[in-house]
């Protein structure tokens, strides 16, 4: 375990910049499908499918500065 301050932790857990573009071209397609269908569930089930990927987004960079820090 690595001794860092926390803003250097958590600007290293940040840094991995294919998780981010990952997470943000697959709430694209999301909402690229969801538009091209125009319906309402369409739309709900990219929000939710959204809200996924937000949360295996967070939870990914909470494990990796936990990992990081030194407590």
């Amino acid at each position: 375990m690595a001794s860092y301050p926390a803003h250097a932790v958590l600007m290293e857990a940040l840094r991995d910049w294919r998780r981010h573009a990952a997470a943000v071209a697959s709430v694209a397609v999301a909402f690229g499908v969801a538009s091209s269908l125009g319906s309402s569930v369409a739309y709900y089930t990219a929000a939710l499918v959204t809200f996924t990927i937000w949360m295996a987004w967070f939870v990914l960079t909470a494990v990796e500065v936990i990992r990081l820090a030194d407590f």
